[in-house]
C-alpha cells in the first residue's frame, strides 16, 4: 500500500460527489431491520429510521445492515507510514487506557458490510508523540512533555491556536511503530483492534488516523493493490478526554489540548464525521474503554487524504 501525502492542515470539506449527493438525498441516514427494530449486530449509536426508509433498505439490501451516508473524508496528516504492521493489538509496551476499537465497514451504497477490506490506524501515545517521529517531539513538533503530573487536568475551555501539525508528508526518524497497524475486516464487515486511548497535542483534538482499502490481495508480505477507498479520523467526546486526562500518564501531558468544538479537522458532523461511540465505567476510565463506529464508504472511490 502507498498513499498520497498531504499536510494536516484546516481543509477538510470535500466537494460532495454525485454519489453523496444521491445518497443524502433519500435521506438514507439509517435503515432498520423486520419489524421496524435496528437489524442485529448494528452497532451502538446507529438509530432506526421512517417506515420510508425501512421500505427503501429493504429494497436496495437484502442483509438488513444500518445503512448510513458517507464517512467524511478529512486529511492523512504528516505522519502516516505505510508499514504493512499486519496485526491487531498495536499497543506493544505504550502506557495508557485499554481501547478496544471496533469499525464495520459498509457499502454507503447498498449497505452491504466489505470483507477483506485492509483497515489502517494510527494515532500519538499518551504524550502526544507519534511513532517514527519521536525525534520531532509531541506532535511532530517542539519538545515532548517531561513526564513530570502536573496535578492539574486539562480544561475543557478553549485553548491554543487550532490547526496543528502543519507541513507536508513528514519522513520518519525513527524505526519505531507503536499504535500503528493494519488488519482485515471479516464477513460482516468488522475489524477490531487492541490499543490505548490516545493523548493529545498543541492544535488537535484527540484523535485516530484510519485509512480503507479495497479491490487489494492479502499476502504473506501484506496487502497489495487495490484502492485506498477512504481517509479518515475517529474523534473522542470532550467528556472522555477529561475524564482521561486525570488518569496516568494522561496527567503528564502539559501540552496545551484543543478541545473538539476547536479543533479545523473535525467535521461537526457526528457519527458520519468519525464520532465514535464509546462505552466505559463511569468514574473510572482506567479500567478500559470499548469505542465503535460504523464507516459508509464507497469502494470504487479513491480518496487517499490530499
Amino acid at each position: 500500500m502507498t498513499g498520497n501525502h498531504t499536510a494536516e492542515g484546516p481543509k477538510h470539506k470535500r466537494d460532495l460527489t454525485r454519489r453523496k449527493i444521491v445518497v443524502a438525498g433519500a435521506g438514507a441516514a439509517a435503515a432498520v431491520g423486520v419489524g421496524g427494530t435496528l437489524a442485529a449486530g448494528a452497532f451502538a449509536g446507529e438509530t432506526k429510521g421512517s417506515a420510508s426508509a425501512a421500505a427503501t433498505a429493504s429494497s436496495s439490501s437484502s442483509s438488513g445492515e444500518v445503512c448510513y451516508q458517507l464517512t467524511s473524508e478529512t486529511t492523512e496528516g504528516p505522519y502516516y507510514i505505510d508499514a504493512d504492521k499486519l496485526r491487531k493489538d498495536v499497543t506493544e509496551d505504550e502506557e495508557g487506557i485499554p481501547l478496544t476499537l471496533r469499525l464495520k465497514v459498509i457499502d454507503s451504497e447498498t449497505c452491504k458490510p466489505i470483507r477483506n477490506a485492509a483497515v489502517d490506524i494510527w494515532h500519538c501515545n499518551a504524550l502526544g508523540v507519534y511513532s517514527g517521529y519521536e525525534a520531532m517531539g509531541s506532535g511532530g513538533g517542539g519538545t515532548p512533555p517531561s513526564g513530570e503530573p502536573t496535578g492539574e487536568p486539562p480544561s475543557g475551555e478553549p485553548s491554543g491556536a487550532p490547526g496543528g501539525g502543519g507541513g507536508g508528508h513528514e519522513e520518519p526518524t525513527d524505526d519505531e511503530r507503536y499504535l500503528r497497524g493494519t488488519w482485515k475486516t471479516d464477513r460482516n464487515g468488522v475489524v477490531e483492534f487492541k490499543t490505548i486511548f490516545p493523548g493529545w497535542y498543541q492544535g488537535r483534538c484527540v484523535h485516530i488516523h484510519t485509512k480503507v482499502h479495497v479491490s487489494g490481495t492479502w499476502t504473506d508480505a501484506g496487502y497489495e493493490g487495490g484502492n485506498t477507498c477512504h481517509t479518515g479520523q475517529f474523534f473522542f467526546d470532550e467528556e472522555s478526554v477529561l475524564a482521561s486526562a486525570e488518569v496516568e500518564p494522561y496527567s503528564a501531558n502539559t501540552t496545551t489540548r484543543t478541545t473538539l468544538d476547536e479543533d479545523t479537522i473535525y467535521p461537526d458532523n457526528g457519527t458520519e464525521g468519525g464520532l465514535l461511540k464509546l462505552k466505559y465505567k463511569k468514574n473510572d476510565i482506567a479500567k478500559g474503554v470499548v469505542a465503535t463506529i460504523t464507516m459508509g464508504v464507497d469502494p470504487e472511490a479513491t480518496n487517499t487524504g490530499t
